[in-house]
């Protein structure tokens, strides 16, 4: 009997290793979780659909979030904002995929933020024209009419500067929307799309420059009440330092693996000369 028993044993044993355990089971979920996703991703129209899910999410809180606000700044001020940060996660998935692994599968996702996030760049504009200078252009670059002197005078330079910088930032958007597609690289090139793709940081900058400008500095005049602050100042601030962290700290990893991936250069042998 205790000859059978010792034979079973290792039986049992031999049986319990082949039954998955909890951890390999949660890995196996996380591996096929991945792979599903991967392959999601490689078709465009997922990619937007997605994408769009997620801009219909940003512009309802956003607008949630300004409900104090008139309609037209409300709405303005929503889909300005979930345009920005579109343009935020564009930029910073490459660095992010480049220090974290498991974010490789967003890379593809990419295209699909940028090219939305000119589209809520194209319609916070058109608000901003129909509702908020009425089609007035010298409105838009600061300037009022002067029923006095019967011209236009310059009322608000940095609403004016801003806006000036804004529409920078809109025709760059603009351009490299247009061009991020597979047709648009067999055309220019890879070497030339890329040239251009690099805008990217250009038009980052631009934007935060023009909506730092209307977060703490367009409402702040003795001529008027200064509303409330917009609680999402620091919001911003956070987001903007999180892609200049993201950049510098990808940047530097990437000097540093090419640097100790380079051959060194053998030290001459003094003795033999």
């Amino acid at each position: 009997m205790a000859q059978v028993s010792r034979c079973e044993n290792p039986r049992r044993r031999r049986r319990g290793t082949l039954a998955p355990s909890s951890g390999g089971r949660h890995m196996s979920f996380a591996s096929g979780w991945r792979a599903s996703f991967r392959r999601m991703a490689r078709k465009a129209t997922v990619r937007h659909l997605l994408v769009a899910l997620v801009v219909m999410g940003l512009v309802l809180s956003f607008s949630a979030i300004h409900a104090g606000w008139s309609p037209m700044h409300r709405w303005n001020r929503a889909i300005g904002d979930a345009s920005l940060v579109l343009i935020a996660v564009s930029v910073g998935i490459g660095p992010l995929a480049r220090l974290w692994r498991p974010a490789m599968p967003l890379i593809p996702f990419r295209r699909e933020m940028g090219i939305h996030g000119c589209l809520l760049a194209v319609v916070h504009a058109v608000i901003i024209l129909v509702g908020w200078v009425e089609w007035d252009l010298m409105r838009l670059f600061g300037f009022e009419w002067h029923p006095d002197l019967l011209t236009y005078v310059m009322l608000q330079q940095g609403f004016g500067l801003s806006n000036a910088i804004g529409i920078a930032a809109l025709i760059l958007t603009s351009v490299l929307a247009a061009t991020s597609s597979d047709a648009a690289i067999r055309r220019l090139g890879l070497s030339g799309w890329k040239f251009l793709q690099m805008g990217v940081l250009p038009l980052w900058w631009l934007t935060v420059a023009h909506v730092g400008y209307f977060l703490f500095l367009h409402f702040l005049s003795f001529h008027r009440a200064t509303p409330e602050p917009n609680p999402l100042q620091y919001w911003f601030v956070g987001l903007v330092v999180l892609v200049l962290g993201l950049r510098s700290t990808a940047y530097l990893r990437t000097i540093s693996a090419k640097g100790a991936s380079a051959p060194r250069r053998k030290e001459p042998d003094h003795e033999t000369i």
